[in-house]
């Protein structure tokens, strides 16, 4: 399976053609959070059909800047993995959206422990042995990802300990823009790319048995 990721577009819709080639070739798009600025289902429907345009195959998580209408409209579109997951390939993709109580008051923000619960729905009922594939707008604690431009770390502490136990191939990540990255936590590759509109979009190839290819790429000027 090859994926690209996508966190933090902010409705900004603009740099897609510029990766176009990729998101044609992917099998499957994702949408890492903040997919609008407070907006509404309106904004949300116009950020999923521009990338519609290129891939059809799309799932998504909602962002703290995501507001209820937001939400609703992904499952409405049954394209939402936020607290729940989806199984391609015989790989179940898993999602948590929102992020943990921060000093902006942004429309979606959880407690760690609603966090933890919500984490703990989307591989509920999963078969222990499949290969997961975390996407998960709020990074983990201590890590690159969650690095603020400060040197302080924004992380969640429940995200990071559902991967050390439930050990994902890659946890997709966004929120912090400036924490861009590829990380590990025991077996598992966690990677923010930043947002596309600052350049950065995630790559992965892959398989059942693991990962092929795991890149941050740069969308052409």
């Amino acid at each position: 399976m090859k994926i690209i990721a996508l966190p933090d577009l902010h409705g900004g819709i603009d740099h897609l053609s510029s990766i176009a080639d990729d998101l044609l070739a992917a099998d499957l798009v994702l949408l890492v959070g903040d997919l609008t600025n407070s907006g509404n289902a309106a904004d949300a429907s116009r950020v999923v059909n521009a990338v519609r345009h290129y891939n059809p195959s799309i799932l998504a998580v909602p962002g703290n800047w995501d507001g209820p209408q937001v939400c609703d409209y992904l499952v409405s579109e049954r394209i939402s993995l936020d607290g729940c997951h989806v199984v391609i390939d015989q790989m179940a993709l898993l999602g948590g959206g929102a992020s943990i109580r921060s000093i902006f008051r942004t429309p979606n923000e959880i407690t760690e422990t609603d966090m933890g619960e919500r984490l703990a729905n989307a591989v509920s009922g999963l078969d222990p042995s499949i290969a997961k594939i975390l996407v998960c707008h709020q990074p983990p604690a201590n890590t690159l990802n969650d690095r603020t431009w400060t040197g302080l770390h924004a992380g969640s502490q429940a995200v990071q300990s559902f991967i050390e136990t439930e050990q994902p191939l890659i946890c997709f990540t966004g929120h912090i823009h400036e924490g861009v990255g590829i990380d590990t936590i025991g077996k598992t590759r966690v990677v923010n790319p930043g947002p596309l509109w600052q350049g950065g979009y995630a790559y992965a190839h892959l398989t059942c048995q693991g990962i092929v290819a795991l890149e941050i790429r740069r969308r052409a000027n």
